[in-house]
């Protein structure tokens, strides 16, 4: 079991599978989301447009997790999940933590080993880096601690810049 921390683009981290910080109608945005959308390719939201007619008609609740192919990318699936708006008044962190152990039971449901998450909730959603990086540390080794044999074993945190790296290296170090 690994997890760790990097700096880098989401959408060109080698992993089986990268986590989208989606909105809950998986049609595509700004931010994370944007961006998993431009470089995965058109493919990507006719597959998000087909959950969306079938097994997710009112789109997908915040903290819940569901896979898509993730076609252009370098990754193998694309695990969307729907983080907590602090604007709107969504503080909960149970809702946040739900959106790491979610992903983390759709990843282990396609038998992956390694994920790539973003900051969720982090950015555009308000809520604080660090609360993001403590929240997503704690639940993940919760998540691997609870699911001994299961995997994902290698989960790898993405952020954008040197502040980032630093508050998840700390939640990371915390232990």
């Amino acid at each position: 079991m690994s997890m760790s921390v990097q700096i880098g683009d989401l959408t060109r981290i080698e992993a089986d599978a990268v986590v989208n910080a989606a909105n809950s109608m998986l049609l595509g945005g700004g931010g994370v989301d944007g961006a998993i959308h431009a470089a995965a390719g058109p493919r990507l939201l006719e597959a998000c447009r087909r959950l969306r007619n079938t097994t997710h008609r009112d789109g997908l609740d915040v903290g819940d997790a569901v896979a898509t192919p993730a076609f252009d990318l370098p990754a193998s699936w694309v695990i969307h999940t729907v983080g907590p708006n602090l604007h709107r008044g969504q503080d909960d962190p149970v809702q946040l933590a739900s959106c790491f152990a979610r992903s983390l039971d759709v990843a282990a449901g396609l038998d992956v080993r390694s994920v790539a998450f973003p900051a969720v909730s982090a950015g555009a959603y308000g809520w604080p880096v660090d609360d993001v990086a403590r929240i997503a540390v704690m639940t993940c080794r919760a998540w691997l601690a609870g699911h001994p044999e299961a995997r994902p074993r290698d989960i790898r945190f993405v952020v954008l810049d040197e502040r980032g790296r630093d508050v998840f290296d700390a939640a990371l170090r915390a232990g």
